[in-house]
């Protein structure tokens, strides 16, 4: 719910792959999120932290806060550089994978889950008829998947000595780009 003394707020993007999308802000940020979705890190933590080779929000930084990419750790060249990831090692697909297995709502969020996290953290919330099959939520979808990830923490776990930040590199920094805090596993 909106605070009573503010009014919900229509963001209108136009960087490289949404020219004119819109949504309204009806949520304090990095507040009221579902009860079953609890992240351990906030946007603005995970690009401090080195994310997605420091390639994600190149083109769309005006749609954020300016305090979140006061230390994010961001491509020069607009090329991949793994070495600025936490775990100095490559962990994603590229986009053209995410499309063919359905996991992008090109409709919402053309770059994935980290752009609807921000999104929905900002305080934008998607209702029935928002997912890509136009029945459910993309909220739900989208919370949905950021709890299967859970079993690569339970992996890390089994596997890993408490603290070995070596032990699964890969696994661990997938789990930062999805809002884990594999720093702490």
């Amino acid at each position: 719910m909106t605070a009573p003394h503010s009014r919900p707020r229509t963001v209108v993007i136009h960087d490289l792959m949404q020219d004119g999308y819109r949504y309204v802000l009806t949520e304090p940020a990095g507040r009221n999120f579902a009860s079953e979705f609890t992240p351990h890190l906030t946007p603005k933590e995970m690009l401090a932290l080195g994310v997605f080779g420091g390639l994600y929000m190149n083109d769309c930084r005006r749609e954020f806060p300016a305090d979140w990419f006061a230390r994010a750790k961001l491509a020069k060249d607009h090329r991949r550089d793994d070495s600025l990831n936490f775990f100095r090692v490559h962990a994603s697909q590229p986009l053209a994978v995410w499309r063919a297995k359905g996991w992008i709502n090109e409709a919402h969020d053309p770059r994935g889950w980290f752009q609807w996290y921000c999104r929905y953290y900002m305080g934008r919330r998607l209702g029935p008829g928002t997912a890509p099959d136009g029945k459910g939520s993309e909220d739900e979808r989208q919370i949905r998947r950021w709890r299967a990830i859970a079993r690569h923490a339970a992996q890390v776990r089994k596997n890993c000595r408490p603290g070995d930040l070596s032990c699964h590199a890969k696994q661990r920094q997938a789990l930062l780009h999805w809002a884990y805090d594999a720093r702490k596993i």
